[in-house]
């Protein structure tokens, strides 16, 4: 069996499903290479399946890491609203044989993975606005 070049992978996903721009194709991919690197480290770099939970980290921490503030603009131009777009885009890398999954695996890991908000911009958001000052009412 022949190994399927990922842009060629990508163009058919896309003739399919044209939710996603390509770039978040490229995105996940380069994500999970960063996951599973980081990974590798805490397990001796032993390679080991990366579950759905673990890649949403992994893509939340390459995203911060590659976009910085900008990450939810990036995300949101490719067509990315929240965790359940990354498992859809997952899914249909699985789907033409891009990415291998386990029984154990499907699209409902990647539902209600993080706020957007909560992952993406709270990290940059000043003290003051993390932890407001609660000021006491006035006694009368």
């Amino acid at each position: 069996m022949q190994e399927i070049n990922f842009d060629e992978a990508v163009e058919m996903i896309l003739t399919k499903d044209s939710r996603y721009a390509r770039d978040a194709y490229a995105f996940v991919r380069e994500s999970l290479d960063f996951t599973q690197k980081t990974i590798g480290k805490e397990n001796r770099g032993q390679v080991r399946h990366i579950t759905g939970q673990e890649l949403l980290d992994g893509i939340r921490q390459f995203a911060l890491n590659q976009f910085g503030p900008m990450a939810v603009t990036v995300l949101e131009e490719w067509g990315v609203h929240n965790s359940r777009d990354f498992g859809e885009i997952v899914f249909n890398m699985v789907e033409i044989k891009l990415l291998a999954k386990t029984e154990k695996d499907n699209r409902d890991d990647f539902n209600n993975g993080y706020d957007f908000t909560d992952a993406f911009r709270k990290p940059f958001w000043p003290p003051s606005k993390l932890n407001p000052v609660v000021k006491p009412l006035p006694v009368e």
